[in-house]
């Protein structure tokens, strides 16, 4: 039996996301728009988990299911609308965040950009809107993105259990550090947690969803970044484990407090260790450090940094492991190291 709850369609959007988050959305058949004696309605199909209702729509069995069609690639959703020249520069990836695509377009393709976004919704029929991306700016490292189709920018993805509410013009998502989110949601039960640049939560989430530490204290100095990380600790119901704060790491940080620091910022991250290692207790910790540097660097620069931040403290370093977590840009590496800091 094929499941579905049948909305009102000013509801729509509100049920959508509840079934979403509740992990109960069914990802094979399309959301269908339903006319009928009593108004317009939406059918949401859902899993077979779902029990006899969702908030306050009975689950009914849905007739004659539309399902979703795989996606072919770009290039031939576009054969037809573009010049030989052109097609050579369509974009060969993309980024979907909930019901968002988010594409670079060359400038060569400027005047066709509509034509690529139209066609990526034909592709993917649950997304809503394409944004365009034009890299990132500021101190806070900001998107610059163009909303090219579709009225909403906010969106809510779901990756490894966990929910991430964002607006995809005002925060950054890399899908390129998915494995180093997987690998902090392993590690951390039962400690104390500094999270130094949280974000949106991109660590602290998926670690107090599935590692459940003692307490996570995620330290965002972004406004806009703060307020969806509330949001996130609260959609992903870890209010008793996260606390949230305000501020800039090296004033906001506690001292002598954590089992373990998160330092997943890139770019001045340097400047902070010292604060990370004052975060941690006297006993010592673990370190979790991220940098950006030169490939030919790759395996020096960053424990040299840390190294020297020790000995300013008085405090030894013992280097755990080294990752290489994704090419940055050309020549440039996203590299983590995890060391113990102890006296």
């Amino acid at each position: 039996m094929y499941r579905t709850i049948r909305v009102p369609i000013e509801k729509g959007e509100e049920a959508r996301l509840e079934v979403l988050t509740a992990d109960l959305l069914e990802d094979t058949r399309k959301i269908r728009k339903l006319q009928t004696e009593k108004g317009t309605f939406l059918e949401i199909p859902v899993t077979e988990a779902a029990g006899e209702k969702i908030g306050n729509y009975p689950v009914i069995e849905q007739k004659n299911p539309e399902f979703l069609k795989k996606p072919g690639s770009l290039k031939e959703y576009l054969k037809n609308s573009l010049s030989e020249a052109e097609l050579a520069c369509v974009p060969s990836g993309w980024q979907v965040l909930g019901d968002i695509v988010i594409v670079s377009i060359p400038e060569f393709l400027n005047e066709k950009k509509l034509l690529i976004a139209r066609a990526l919704l034909s592709m993917y029929p649950k997304c809503r809107s394409v944004v365009r991306d034009l890299g990132i700016e500021g101190q806070f490292r900001q998107p610059k993105r163009e909303l090219l189709l579709g009225s909403k920018t906010e969106t809510v993805h779901k990756e490894h259990g966990c929910f991430f509410k964002q607006d995809v013009t005002k925060v950054m998502y890399s899908k390129g550090n998915l494995d180093e989110r997987k690998r902090m949601s392993k590690i951390g039960s039962g400690e104390v947690v500094v999270d130094m640049f949280s974000g949106i939560g991109y660590f602290s989430i998926p670690m107090a969803v599935h590692a459940r530490p003692e307490k996570i204290i995620s330290i965002e100095i972004n406004p806009e970044s703060f307020a969806y990380l509330k949001e996130n600790i609260r959609l992903n119901h870890v209010e008793d484990i996260i606390t949230p704060i305000l501020g800039d790491c090296s004033q906001a940080a506690p001292e002598g407090k954590a089992d373990r620091v998160i330092m997943g910022y890139v770019g001045t991250t340097h400047h902070y260790l010292e604060s990370a290692m004052k975060a941690l207790k006297k006993s010592g910790g673990i370190l979790h450090y991220h940098e950006t540097v030169p490939e030919n660097l790759s395996r020096t620069r960053p424990e040299e940094r840390i190294k020297k931040a020790a000995d300013c403290l008085g405090k030894k370093v013992e280097v755990l492991k080294t990752r290489r977590i994704k090419k940055y840009s050309p020549g440039v590496l996203h590299m983590v190291v995890d060391v113990r800091i102890f006296e």
